[in-house]
């Protein structure tokens, strides 16, 4: 079972930088594809950046492209997301998932992420 938990969400200013983790304390998540996600009040859930099982091909949203930066650490059962030049309307709650066969399978419970201006 893959049981995923976020942490590192906060409050920052505009510019500020801020990492974000998830950790997966169920199962090993070596053989899974990872991603984050985020949901703003009253917007649909979007995809912000992912990462494939071997860690090397990334993929970002255009509007997080440049700032923003997908890692993970096996060893750790952990992935992350460094967030450079944080903007207001980067305000969201953060999710990371899995990848499951069928899709994005597995949700963790999300962290808020708060940028003021």
């Amino acid at each position: 079972q893959v049981h995923l938990v976020e942490s590192g969400g906060g409050l920052v200013q505009a510019g500020d930088s801020l990492r974000v983790s998830c950790a997966n304390s169920g199962r090993t998540f070596s053989n899974y594809a990872m991603g984050w996600f985020r949901q703003a009040p009253g917007k649909e859930r979007e995809f912000v950046a992912s990462v494939s099982w071997s860690g090397v091909a990334k993929r970002y949203a255009d509007s997080v492209k440049g700032r923003f930066t997908i890692s993970r650490d096996s060893a750790k059962n952990t992935v992350y997301l460094q967030m450079n030049s944080l903007k207001p309307e980067d305000t969201a709650v953060y999710l990371c998932a899995a990848e499951g066969p069928a899709g994005w399978a597995y949700w963790g419970q999300g962290t808020q992420v708060t940028v003021s201006s």
